[in-house]
């Protein structure tokens, strides 16, 4: 199938040409069709697989087809909410590339940053508003904006926003969204209290599934090494060493152990920056450009720092700290493997990681890969791990379960370091 078998109008075909796409991926093959009829949609869609244009397009063309060159002061007709500024952003660039044969103005507001350009875009008038919960109640709250007029709602990276504490705020801006309108509500999961929103929100929705939570993108190539926390960066050094690792980004749990490897990389020459909650969104921006642009060979970023990163043509991700959210895991190593090509995700895994790779695997329904005989091999991990409360006589593995109940008490906070 092509993007011409969609109904597609000619600028939008002619936009999607220029940017180079051709064939639509599942979501948007199976959501397009049914938006561009009017339907609302619940889709259960994970970062990656193509949903921004797959809820973009359609919109779009919506808005084409019922355009009034006559209605004066443009009024926001669609409004997408979003939980990160970085997936603002994004979202935004794809308006503007899908977009660009089309009349429409758009503006993303976001928090971390001065509110005056954005309010200034807003009062010369917008079409189209891609904005995060925090910021746009803070303009609705000083009267800058109203969503009187909203005939499109988009709701993206649901289960993000349960997971970043914004639920409530969501809430009240549907709140003060009209009831006649179009609804396309997106998450990566579908937990019971995103189930009862989308419930609340959608009018006899279409599902689309095309992502289930328990299933990774094949075209991924997994790898797992057994290696000791204390080695993990000279393991990471020495796999850097294959020049044929263009550019890696490297997932860690905790902000100040995402500075610190980013010290320790660049010292060994490695081109390197981090990103993370505490770094103000200039500097997360520029980092995120330069490693697209590739001026840097490595992204060091913890999980809520990256939701939404979509960088083409990424070969590898690391998984530098396992996860202890097995759902987490699977949202990471989606950042490569994108529109059908190949990408590496390798995880290093230390004894206190042990427990957190056993539920990776029974959530992904596979047994990744141990790759064996590097140099900082930890061989005692190949065998079976020691039960909570079991001793042994190996003075090694007992180490390893003191570290683990040392790490255990820490990760348990692991989202307020993101």
């Amino acid at each position: 199938m092509s993007f011409n078998n969609l109904r597609l109008i000619e600028p939008i075909l002619a936009a999607l040409s220029k940017e180079g796409y051709t064939t639509p991926t599942p979501v948007q093959q199976q959501s397009i069709p049914q938006i561009l009829e009017g339907r609302d949609l619940l889709g259960c869609a994970q970062t990656g697989t193509g949903k921004t244009a797959a809820f973009t397009i359609p919109v779009l063309q919506l808005m084409h087809q019922h355009l009034n060159h006559h209605s004066g002061r443009r009024r926001i007709q669609t409004l997408i909410l979003t939980p990160t500024r970085e997936l603002a952003i994004q979202i935004g660039e794809s308006i503007k590339a899908y977009g660009h044969f089309l009349p429409f103005k758009h503006q993303v507001i976001y928090g971390g940053v001065s509110q005056v350009p954005q309010v200034q875009a807003i009062r010369q008038g917008v079409d189209i508003l891609v904005a995060t919960p925090g910021r746009l109640m803070d303009l609705m709250k000083q009267n800058v904006l109203h969503l009187n007029d909203i005939k499109y709602f988009i709701l993206d990276e649901a289960d993000r926003m349960l997971d970043m504490g914004f639920v409530q705020d969501v809430k009240r801006i549907i709140a003060k969204l009209p009831a006649k309108k179009q609804t396309l509500f997106f998450s990566a999961t579908m937990p019971a209290e995103i189930m009862q929103l989308a419930n609340m929100l959608l009018n006899n929705p279409v599902k689309v599934d095309v992502t289930p939570v328990s299933s990774t993108i094949e075209a991924i190539q997994q790898q797992i090494y057994y290696v000791d926390k204390i080695n993990k960066l000279k393991l990471l050094v020495h796999l850097l060493k294959d020049e044929s690792i263009q550019t890696m980004l490297v997932f860690i749990q905790m902000k100040h152990h995402a500075d610190k490897l980013e010290r320790q990389l660049n010292y060994y020459g490695i081109p390197t920056e981090a990103i993370h909650g505490n770094k103000v969104q200039s500097a997360r921006q520029r980092a995120l450009e330069n490693f697209k642009n590739r001026k840097i060979r490595v992204l060091v970023a913890t999980d809520i720092a990256a939701r939404g990163i979509d960088i083409d043509d990424l070969s590898h991700v690391l998984n530098y700290d396992l996860p202890n959210v097995p759902e987490t895991y699977v949202h990471r190593i989606g950042r490569t493997g994108r529109a059908g090509a190949r990408g590496i995700a390798i995880s290093f895994c230390d004894w206190s990681e042990k427990s957190f790779l056993s539920d990776i695997q029974k959530l992904i329904k596979k047994t990744i890969p141990v790759l064996k005989g590097h140099p900082f091999e930890n061989s005692q991990m190949h065998f079976e791990p020691v039960k909570a409360g079991q001793g042994s006589s190996n003075g090694g593995m007992q180490n390893g379960n003191r570290n683990a109940g040392r790490l255990g008490s820490r990760r348990g906070r692991v989202f307020s370091q993101a």
